[in-house]
């Protein structure tokens, strides 16, 4: 059992913007992150398995893209393959760099942006605000 403190990749690929008026997938929200820490985490092949079949892997790999840059990490994350393999369950090499990638990398600062409208959802202290005001709702 963990304890999910701050933003990580894993919550990033299940929010969506679609609550906005007007927006029909509101999906994958932009990530523009402005801190980002790396946390140890220990690792737990079982549980990566088990929420690989739940996520959007593309959405994965593109969030790891905006994270991975010198101004934001000291050191370049494990490179992801654009796919996720077919032997994933059974390939540790890969679900080590997917928990990384899910579980280590904590979003402190930044916001999210609905890539439909633009509306940018502010990320404060690993917290991501998605609260919209009643005249945004659908």
């Amino acid at each position: 059992i963990f304890k999910i403190s701050n933003m990580k990749l894993i919550l990033h690929n299940m929010l969506t913007s679609a609550m906005i008026k007007g927006v029909k997938k509101g999906y994958p929200l932009l990530l523009r992150a402005t801190k980002v820490e790396l946390q140890p985490v220990e690792f737990d092949a079982g549980f990566v398995v088990h929420m690989l079949p739940r996520l959007d892997w593309s959405g994965v790999t593109a969030a790891v893209q905006c994270l991975n840059q010198p101004d934001l990490l000291q050191d370049p994350l494990p490179e992801l393959p654009p796919t996720v393999p077919d032997d994933y369950a059974n390939n540790e090499d890969f679900l080590r760099k997917a928990h990384i990638a899910l579980m280590q990398l904590d979003v402190i600062e930044g916001c999210l942006v609905c890539p439909e409208t633009g509306r940018e959802f502010p990320i404060a202290k690993g917290i991501p605000n998605m609260l919209i005001n009643d005249n945004e709702a659908a």
